[in-house]
């Protein structure tokens, strides 16, 4: 679907189909006081850095100008949904030093998956914070500030959230493509498929639970065109006829992907039935995502397939900020394109800032979501 159609699609939905959306945008914004994050490296502001090993430069260049926990060269999406509502960045919940929850928390983790792997990170690159650790997390996190805010001889009570902020803050949730990706690189694409209904129960379990801890208001994400990771593209030679779509993306993957979306879209709808003063929007992150790559060069991109940070030629493969020493005792260093601002992709798998921004200025509007309205006012039930 390319990207005027996926515009296009979004008004049509928002001005016909959903009469009590349209009545929704008339009501004030909601008065978010406080944001709470679940997800994996696409929304990682701290904790990976934090609790196994830091982020190296470049990541952080253009925004911060040094490494702050983010895989990226500046702010993440669920950094520019925090500034939609005039709140500071998230800090992450692993990483305590300096650290302000006043106003939130954030318990995603890179490399985190929605059901619990029995490897570790070194053997699999996969977090040992699945999501029901993120929200056993974010449950010792309320239990634990409800009693320091007791406690007459604690002094640093404006750093915690005040009570009455969980039950209305804002719960964000991104994750899964690393349930997709793992299983491509461990299962039949057959098995794999056979195993979302299993990861879509995991997942509607885990926003039951955070509901059960009085969460009301839900913004949950699905996952991107994994089939378009640079990181994917760079091992492919020679593909056989039909094997990429027409914008050079691996067809099969994407295919699984829009099945997991479609499989996390009928949950949310179940859940709306079952959690009666949730208000849950699902928001399409794959459209906004494949509406940018289907178009980059008309947006002032280059094409998704080129990396921006790091180095891959000639056989040699290089991550973003390593260092690879060769025989002849010089060494290969990943650094950073000039201009990170016309690159979709940063490392291969992560998004730049520029990209980042853009994805999240479409769906911060709502014109990708359902019910389609725009994140300040999705407190309210349609």
């Amino acid at each position: 679907m390319g990207f005027a159609r996926v515009i296009i699609s979004g008004i049509l939905i928002l001005l016909i189909l959903n009469v009590d959306a349209v009545k929704v945008k008339d009501l004030p914004p909601c008065k978010f006081k406080a944001i709470y994050n679940f997800g994996d490296s696409n929304s990682d502001t701290g904790a990976i850095s934090a609790a196994i090993f830091p982020r190296q430069w470049p990541n952080g260049e253009t925004f911060f100008h040094k490494p702050v926990g983010r895989l990226g060269d500046g702010r993440l999406m669920i950094d520019f949904i925090a500034d939609r509502f005039g709140l500071p960045f998230l800090s992450s919940y692993l990483d305590s030093i300096g650290s302000s929850f006043r106003q939130g928390a954030n318990f995603a983790a890179g490399g985190s998956t929605i059901v619990p792997q029995n490897k570790t990170i070194a053997e699999s690159g996969l977090s040992p914070f699945a999501l029901n650790v993120q929200v056993f997390q974010y449950n010792q996190f309320k239990a634990r500030t409800a009693d320091l805010l007791k406690d007459k001889k604690y002094s640093c009570k404006n750093h915690l959230p005040r009570p009455k902020d969980f039950p209305e803050a804002l719960y964000v949730i991104d994750i899964g493509q690393n349930d997709i990706a793992y299983g491509l690189r461990s299962v039949t694409d057959a098995q794999l498929l056979a195993s979302l209904p299993y990861i879509i129960s995991q997942f509607a379990i885990q926003v039951q639970n955070l509901y059960a801890q009085g969460a009301r208001t839900f913004w949950i994400h699905n996952t991107g065109p994994i089939g378009c990771l640079a990181s994917t593209l760079l091992s492919i030679k020679n593909p056989p006829p039909g094997f990429l779509d027409e914008y050079g993306c691996v067809k099969s993957q994407n295919d699984i992907a829009k099945e997991f979306n479609r499989q996390l879209k009928n949950i949310v709808i179940k859940l709306r039935a079952d959690l009666p003063q949730a208000a849950i929007t699902y928001v399409d992150i794959y459209a906004a995502k494949y509406g940018l790559i289907s178009n980059a060069k008309q947006q002032g991109f280059v094409e998704v397939q080129k990396i921006c940070c790091g180095y891959h030629k000639n056989g040699i493969d290089v991550g973003c900020g390593g260092i690879l020493p060769l025989p002849n005792g010089t060494q290969v260093y990943g650094a950073a394109c000039e201009d990170p601002s016309l690159y979709i992709s940063w490392d291969g798998v992560h998004y730049t800032e520029a990209a980042n921004h853009w994805v999240a200025n479409l769906l911060i509007n709502g014109s990708l979501s359902d019910p389609p309205i725009p994140i300040t006012h999705a407190c309210y039930r349609t």
